[in-house]
Formats: structure tokens, sequence, C-alpha cells
């Protein structure tokens, strides 16, 4: 790990940089040697890298709606061409440039974020070992040997040697417990975003192994991390845990105000937004009025949520418009039948007339004399 560290040395001094200015600033509040002085200016430093990284995060998720609406056409192409692997590999690429779908997109926050990982990685490591490093002079690096988070030093590790953590003033059990809480926090919170990413914000209608893919991950990532945080020292599980906390709560949010199309997550955010036109008579807010102008311009490719929405606004007497807003309509109920494709409402036939009825003679009218 040292090795691939050092491979990211260049960013060091930078990273080094902005932890010191976040400790200046939490430092004069928990005092320069706290380990909440020190814990807050990597929780900051996270906090500062995600929100630079939120462009590639909604490229991301671009590129993970754009993968699954191909999942069935990518299937099509692997069926035909089973047998001849350098066609296949060649149709999938022109597939994406038509499509405009690069699959590496899905990767570029956990990639963009790694040069920092290392970096505190490797910042954390010198001070563990009494080395300067980056902008980190001999005074800072005996306050951040001093600071301790919950009784654990920031530069300790789980698997870290009686006497390296006495030599950091803390004690083996207090470092074990605290990293051996953190990693679990760290790999439940990795755990619920995949599986909140399951549930709810996947197109139910399509089944491809690229499902079964995002299935698997969900248990092999905490995984992944639990194993390799008993060599994280406690200030990369800050940093960790801010990030997967920070990515779970960005999630729900994406999930809540722009789900993926055929998804139980849209399903319920057209609920809401059909109560929110019915309160008030129309659409409020541009995010909502992009996502029914994107419905209307679909017209009969609507998916089963998106069907049921419009038919609903029919029946209410409003009909959705291609600027996302919403207008009083006098569409039959029968064009709503039609809308989610059903058969038009039947005319009512009159009641049948039991046998003995049909048999009993009219009463004669009376006559006018």
């Amino acid at each position: 790990m040292d090795t691939i560290a050092s491979l990211f040395s260049f960013i060091t001094t930078p990273v080094s940089w902005v932890i010191v200015q976040f400790h200046s600033l939490y430092g004069a509040i928990f005092g320069a040697d706290s380990g909440w002085a020190w814990g807050l200016s990597i929780v900051s430093l996270v906090v500062l890298i995600r929100i630079c990284l939120i462009p590639l995060f909604v490229k991301q998720i671009k590129a993970t709606r754009g993968m699954q609406a191909l999942q069935p056409k990518m299937k099509a192409i692997q069926e035909r061409y089973k047998n001849d692997k350098q066609r296949q590999s060649e149709e999938m690429m022109k597939l994406y440039k038509e499509t405009g779908t690069n699959p590496l997109s899905s990767c570029l926050p956990i990639l963009a974020q790694s040069p920092f990982f290392f970096a505190l990685y490797h910042v954390l490591s010198a001070i563990a070992n009494g080395q300067t490093i980056g902008v980190i002079d001999q005074s800072l690096l005996a306050s951040a040997r001093q600071a301790h988070i919950f009784g654990a030093p920031l530069a300790a590790k789980f698997m870290d040697p009686a006497s390296k953590v006495e030599a950091l003033g803390a004690s083996i059990t207090d470092v074990r417990i605290v990293t051996a809480v953190m990693i679990i926090m760290m790999s439940l919170s990795q755990f619920y975003t995949q599986r909140q990413l399951m549930q709810k914000n996947v197109d139910l209608s399509v089944k491809t192994p690229f499902m079964q893919q995002q299935k698997m991950l969900m248990y092999i990532f905490p995984l992944i991390f639990a194993v390799m945080g008993i060599n994280f020292p406690v200030g990369v599980l800050v940093y960790w845990l801010t990030t997967n906390v920070w990515t779970m709560g960005q999630q729900m949010y994406v999930i809540s105000q722009n789900p993926t199309p055929g998804s139980k997550a849209q399903d319920q955010y057209l609920t809401r937004l059909l109560k929110h036109v019915s309160t008030h008579g129309d659409v409020k807010g541009r995010g909502k009025k992009k996502i029914v102008a994107a419905i209307v311009a679909k017209g009969p490719d609507r998916n089963d949520n998106e069907r049921k929405f419009i038919t609903a606004l029919t029946k209410q007497g409003m009909a959705a418009q291609s600027d996302g807003s919403v207008v009083k309509s006098s569409v039959a109920t029968a064009d709503a039948d039609a809308a989610s494709g059903g058969v038009a409402t039947k005319r009512q036939q009159p009641k049948r007339q039991s046998k003995s009825k049909r048999q009993t003679p009219p009463p004669s009218k009376p006559s006018n004399k």
C-alpha cells in the first residue's frame, strides 16, 4: 500500500495544505491538539472534494442510466454474435458511439477520489512514523500525533502492535474498538447505499446480467471495505466513512427528485407529483416541469408508471403539455382509458327482463268516448 500511495506523492502537499487550513480554523475552536480539530479537518476535506466532484456524479448517473437502457440491445448483440467475439466487441463499441454512452463514466467519481485518498493515507502514515510531510512541519506533526478520536490516534491502525500504539499515547484496546466500530459503519453505509439503489432506483422491467452484477456488488463491496479497513489509519477511516455518508445522502436526494424511469422510486415520485398537481392545479418547479415534459415527449413509449400518471391527470380533468405545464382539459374518461392502453368504456346495456314479464301483455289503454 505504501508503494501505491507514494505514486500519488505529487498531491500530498496540496492535501496537507488543505488539512492545515481547516485545522487552523477548528483549532481556534476546539484547541490545536484536539482530535476534533484534526478529525473535522479531514471531514471538511471530504466535503470540499465531493462538492468539486458533483459534475462527475451527474455524469455517473447519466452513464449508469444509459447502460441500464442499453442492456436489452447489448444482450441481443451478445446472442447474435456469441460465436464471433471480435464482431461482438465491434458492435458493442458501435452501440456506445451511436448512443453517446461511456461505460467508464460510472467509475469517474471513484477514480477522481483515488489520488486524494492515497495522498491522505501517505500523510497519515508519515505522521505515524514521526516524519514531516508536505506543509506539516515539526510543530504540526507533534500536534497531530497527540490528536485522538475517542481515544484512538489519527495515525493508528487496527493491526498496529501495542508498542506502536503506546508510542502514540493510546492503548491497543481503545484503538481496536474505535477502528472496528468505524469499519462496521463504513461497510454498512456502503451496503445500504447499494441496496437502496437496487431496491428503488432500477428499472424493474429490465432483467439482464447487469442487474445480477449490481446485486453481487451490493455484497462484495462491503466485504472489500471491511478487509481493507483493518489496514487503514483512523484518519483514513474518518475520510472513507464521511465520503460513504455523503454518497448515501446524495443518492437519496437523486432517487427522491430524479428517479430512474420504470423504477419503484419513479412510481413514488409521480404519485407525489400527482398530489402536488391536484393541490396547486399546475406543476411548480423547473425540475418537475422537466420530468413532465420528458414523459409527454415519450408518447406511446411511456412505461407503466408514466402511463398511470397521465391517465390519473386525465381523469382529474387535466392534461400535461409539452413544456411540462398542466392545463384544464375536457377530455372524456374514454380517452383516459385509451391513454392507459385499455379499451374505452362500453355503453351501458338496458337491463334484461325476466321471461314472465316478457310474456305478460302490456295493459290496454282506456278508450276515449
